[in-house]
């Protein structure tokens, strides 16, 4: 089994680093916004988003009924569990053995599954579900624009090679709500079945969620105003991201790493607890169906810059990111070792 934790001091080799991140304002001339996306994109695989119009009364709707919802006794909390891979979950990350100080709520982004699903979340089911869906919507509006901007950027001639893998209704996309209680409370914020993590003691236990990159093509990240956030733009070194409620912030995802040829970087991050304050975060994993098929764009392969990965389809990739454990990096395993070629529709 593999356990996620942190030492109290980072550990010899481990660099922490400040360093002023891309931030982009969508209410710029649009030029402007392509050009600094696809630079932000080549050099962290991460950005900042301001004036991204996702309505705020929807976002502090979420907020206010998720921390409702995770306030409640643990008996509660479990109704709307287990996470399998939709629903509450508590410590487990993934399926390979790998936790950390977090618990947190799964949904697709079926508006009927969770108008369903709420009634086990929400005193006010009706509500929670509609605020869910609406961000759901929103995110996908944005992430669909994000998608165009990157693809007009890359001067692609179809520019919208990148939203179309996410817009239809058998999109895999993914909504997730984390909740990382402060370190201060010394009671167990969750029953974990299993036992083997009590061997570690509190103080030891600071990782909300370890290491890793995110599978999908793009993230749309947003979370309230306590820090913990940290990207790792190379080994060894990690920057906090600082916290802005207001804003949203965007991870490049495996999946458009290896549509870009590498161009992009996937964005290794991870979460730490905070000693006093709980963090929430809201993360909108956009993915194309299942039965897509991945590769390179043509136009970003060239004699110099040869294809780095095999074509895969996102069912191959998502059931290979679950046999993993959260740290390993996937796309090495799709790294080019043939001439096998596919061709998306």
């Amino acid at each position: 089994m593999v356990v996620v934790v942190a030492p109290p001091n980072p550990i010899r080799n481990e660099k922490i680093q400040a360093v002023d991140l891309p931030i982009i304002d969508l209410s710029a001339e649009r030029f402007q916004v392509r050009k600094l996306i696809v630079k932000a994109c080549e050099d962290y695989g991460f950005f900042k988003v301001i004036n991204h119009g996702v309505p705020k009364d929807i976002i502090s709707t979420v907020e206010e009924q998720s921390l409702s919802f995770f306030a409640k006794p643990v008996s509660e909390k479990q109704r709307a569990g287990p996470s399998d891979p939709f629903g509450y979950g508590c410590k487990n990350i993934g399926f390979s053995g790998d936790m950390g100080e977090v618990e947190y709520l799964i949904f697709d982004t079926n508006p009927i599954s969770i108008a369903q699903r709420s009634k086990s979340i929400s005193n006010e089911p009706t509500k929670f579900s509609s605020a869910v869906s609406g961000y759901i919507a929103a995110a996908r509006d944005l992430a669909c624009e994000l998608l165009d901007l990157i693809g007009e950027g890359l001067w692609v001639p179809d520019t919208s090679v990148f939203s179309r893998l996410i817009r239809g209704v058998d999109s895999d996309s993914v909504f997730r709500l984390n909740h990382y209680p402060h370190l201060q409370n010394k009671q167990d914020f969750c029953k974990d079945k299993d036992t083997s993590s009590s061997s570690f003691s509190s103080d030891i236990s600071k990782v909300g969620f370890g290491e890793h990159s995110d599978p999908q093509i793009l993230t749309l990240l947003r979370s309230n105003d306590v820090g913990g956030l940290q990207i790792s733009p190379q080994d060894g070194v990690w920057v906090p991201v600082p916290s802005d409620p207001t804003a949203l912030w965007v991870n490049v995802g495996d999946v458009l790493q290896a549509m870009t040829n590498g161009r992009f970087v996937s964005v290794r991050h991870r979460a730490l607890a905070n000693s006093s304050k709980s963090r929430l975060s809201m993360a909108y994993f956009a993915a194309p169906s299942l039965n897509a098929c991945l590769s390179a764009l043509p136009e970003m392969v060239t004699p110099e810059k040869p294809r780095l990965y095999k074509p895969f389809t996102w069912a191959e990739y998502k059931k290979t990111t679950f046999s993993l454990s959260l740290g390993e990096n996937r796309l090495n395993l799709f790294r080019i070792s043939s001439n096998d070629e596919c061709f998306m529709d």
